[in-house]
């Protein structure tokens, strides 16, 4: 079993069952970055050891929460000893509307990735973009480059949509299948 990490902020509870999601199709340790923007040193560890990390937060004004930001500038330490090099990484986002520039959360994470030398994983699905497609299908977002999801702003994170859901275990399991693939 590969050793797989989720990295994550959640603002409202809608982000944190995306993080579930995919930690449950890739197998995978999930850490919540808190309301300050901190994680734990032990978490740190795990971080230091995973062979994948999976980066998220809700897209806030056009990119990651500042608690995101605030964990990825403390990535520093880890990018200046490259101890992230080679590892896979991949990331996720969830907005209230359908574009809510979410692909700029989704850049921020693969440039934090990049800088860190890391490999991306994409994911893999088809757009589901055909006249008889419905909001619960698989990757009615249509994002290839990471896990998008779009909850209304008066939504609970109960209401949530299942096929949102689904993309996101259906992009851990990738994430899982090739973590394993390399790593075996």
């Amino acid at each position: 079993m590969s050793n797989i990490v989720v990295v994550y902020h959640s603002g409202y509870g809608h982000t944190k069952k995306q993080a579930e999601a995919i930690a449950q199709g890739a197998a995978a340790s999930l850490i919540a970055i808190d309301a300050n923007g901190d994680i734990t040193e032990a978490e740190w560890q795990l971080l230091d050891n995973a062979k994948a990390i999976i980066f998220g937060s809700p897209t806030y004004m056009g990119s990651v929460s500042w608690q995101f930001k605030k964990f990825a500038d403390a990535t520093s330490k880890a990018w200046f000893t490259q101890k992230w090099k080679d590892k896979l990484f991949g990331g996720f986002t969830n907005s209230a509307t359908m574009n809510g520039d979410k692909h700029s959360t989704i850049h921020y994470f693969f440039t934090l990735a990049m800088q860190h030398s890391g490999i991306w994983v994409g994911t893999g699905l088809m757009p589901s973009n055909s006249k008889s497609a419905n909001r619960n299908d698989i990757n009615y977002v249509g994002s290839f480059a990471g896990a998008m999801m779009q909850t209304p702003s008066d939504a609970s994170a109960d209401e949530v949509n299942v096929g949102d859901l689904e993309t996101s275990k259906l992009y851990g399991q990738r994430i899982a299948l090739l973590c394993n693939n390399i790593h075996a």
